[in-house]
C-alpha cells in the first residue's frame, strides 16, 4: 500500500497528495495528513488515514461519507473558515492582486432556506436527497445538518410527491425554499400534468401545507410565498435564484450597503428578484438590470407595493452578450452579482467608465479574480473584501469586494 502525504486542499476541497514524484487527489483528507491508498487515474478512491491532522473532527452527519452535499465536515470550523479565506486570497494572488479581508461570515448549521434536492422513484417508494460524490446515485437523507428544520420535516412529503409524479426512469429536481408563508417547491423532470396527477399533487400540497407547488412550470398555488427584501415583500418566480441562507443574505447586503454608502443613483447588474435593489432603494434611486423577465417582474411588483422607496427602474438585458457601455454607466455606484462564470465583458466596460464606487459580489473566486484584474488594469483599486460562507462544509465560497476609481 502506497504512503502519501497531503500537501494541501485543492479549490474543490479534495486533498492534493504526494508520494515521491507522484501526485493524486483524495477526498475527505486534510493538509499534513499521511494516508495510504492506491491511485487510479490520478485519484485515491478510498484513502486510509494513517496520521490524522490536529484539525480533524468527527463529522456529525450520519450521511457524510456517502453524501456529496458536504465535503469538509471532517475539518474544524476554524480550519474551514481559514481555508475558504485562503482560496479567495490565492485566486487573487494568481492575478497579481491582494486586498485586506474586512470580515468573514459563516452561516450556522441547519440554516439553508433554499436547496436543490434530487428525487427518484423506486419499487418501494422514492429516494430524496443529494448525489453521492462524483456519482448519479441519490443518497436518501434522513437527517441533514445544513437544511432548515422546515425543509427537513418536509422530506417524507417530498418522497410522496416523487412517488406520485416521477416515472421509473426519470430523476426529478426539487428546488425547495422556506418562506414565511410556507415552503415553496418547484419540481422539474416529472410526468406530464394530467387531471388525475393534478388532483394528486394538489392533495399532497394541501397535506404538506405548501405555499406553492410548481410542476414543470405549472403552478399549483395556495398562497403567495413572499419573502422580505428590505421593506418590500417579493413573490419570486418558481425555482428562482435566491441567497441560500437568510444570515448569508444579511451579511452580503450589509457589506454592499457599506460600499455603496450615500450614493444617490445606483446601478444593480444581474439584479435577480431585488436582493440588493429593493433595500438600496430605501435611500437611492436604482436601475436594476437582469437577463430574465420573470425575476424583474417580481421585483417591479414588490417595489410598487412597498412604502417609502425611491424610484426603481428595470431593464431586461443579457449582460454577457450585451454589456452596458461606458455612456450607460453614469451612476454614483454599481452593484454587480454575476453568475459563477463571472462578468468579463461587463468588467471591461466598467473599466472604461468613471463610476467612483463598485460593490462586486461573486460566487466563484477564480472568475472574480480574473474580472478584478480587468478592473485594476482599468484604474480601479481593490480596497477590501468580505468572505461569506453560506454553503457550510462545502468548498463553495462567496465574496463582496469594494473597488474605487483611482
Amino acid at each position: 500500500m502506497t504512503l502519501w502525504t497531503v500537501e494541501r486542499l485543492g479549490r474543490k476541497g479534495d486533498g492534493v497528495a504526494i508520494s515521491g514524484d507522484r501526485r493524486a487527489l483524495a477526498a475527505l483528507v486534510l493538509p499534513g495528513e499521511q494516508i495510504e491508498g492506491e491511485a487510479e487515474a490520478g485519484r485515491i478512491a478510498a484513502p486510509r488515514i494513517v496520521t490524522p491532522s490536529a484539525e480533524r473532527v468527527r463529522p456529525p452527519c450520519q450521511h457524510y461519507r456517502a453524501c456529496g452535499g458536504c465535503s469538509l465536515m471532517h475539518g474544524s470550523d476554524d480550519f474551514v473558515k481559514a481555508w475558504k479565506v485562503g482560496v479567495v486570497a490565492e485566486a487573487l494572488r494568481a492575478q497579481g492582486l491582494s486586498a485586506p479581508v474586512a470580515g468573514v461570515h459563516v452561516s450556522p448549521p441547519r440554516s439553508r432556506r433554499r436547496a436543490v434536492l434530487s428525487g427518484r422513484r423506486t419499487k418501494k417508494g422514492a429516494l430524496v436527497g443529494f448525489h453521492a460524490r462524483a456519482s448519479d446515485v441519490i443518497v436518501d437523507i434522513a437527517d441533514c445538518h445544513v437544511l432548515r428544520p422546515a425543509i427537513q420535516s418536509a422530506l417524507p412529503l417530498l418522497r410522496q410527491l416523487v412517488t406520485a409524479g416521477a416515472s421509473r426512469s426519470a430523476e426529478l429536481s426539487l428546488t425547495v425554499t422556506e418562506t414565511p408563508a410556507g415552503l415553496d417547491l418547484a419540481v422539474s423532470g416529472g410526468k406530464p400534468m394530467e387531471p388525475a396527477l393534478f388532483q394528486a399533487l394538489a392533495a399532497l400540497a394541501d397535506q404538506g401545507d405548501l405555499a406553492r407547488l410548481g410542476w414543470d412550470g405549472q403552478a399549483i398555488t395556495r398562497r403567495p410565498p413572499a419573502l422580505a427584501m428590505g421593506r418590500a415583500r417579493v413573490v419570486p418566480p418558481p425555482g428562482a435564484f435566491l441567497q441560500a441562507t437568510a444570515e448569508g443574505e444579511a451579511a452580503l447586503l450589509a457589506a454592499v450597503r457599506g460600499m455603496v454608502g450615500n450614493a444617490g443613483r445606483v446601478l444593480d447588474l444581474f439584479a435577480g428578484c431585488g436582493t440588493f435593489s429593493l433595500p438600496l432603494a430605501e435611500t437611492a434611486e436604482v436601475h436594476a438590470v437582469e437577463g430574465l423577465a420573470a425575476p424583474l417582474q417580481a421585483l417591479d411588483a414588490a417595489a410598487r407595493q412597498a412604502p417609502g422607496l425611491r424610484r426603481i427602474t428595470t431593464e431586461i438585458r443579457d449582460l454577457a452578450r450585451r454589456p452596458l457601455m461606458p455612456d450607460e454607466l453614469a451612476y454614483d455606484a454599481i452593484v454587480i452579482d454575476p453568475p459563477r462564470a463571472g462578468a468579463e465583458a461587463q468588467a471591461r466596460e466598467i473599466a472604461r467608465a468613471q463610476v467612483p464606487r463598485l460593490a462586486w459580489v461573486s460566487c466563484d473566486p477564480v472568475t472574480f479574480a480574473r474580472d478584478a484584474r480587468i478592473l485594476a488594469e482599468g484604474g480601479y483599486g481593490l480596497c477590501r473584501l468580505f468572505v461569506v460562507d453560506q454553503f457550510r462544509w462545502s468548498p463553495h465560497v462567496e465574496t463582496v469586494a469594494e473597488f474605487r476609481r483611482r
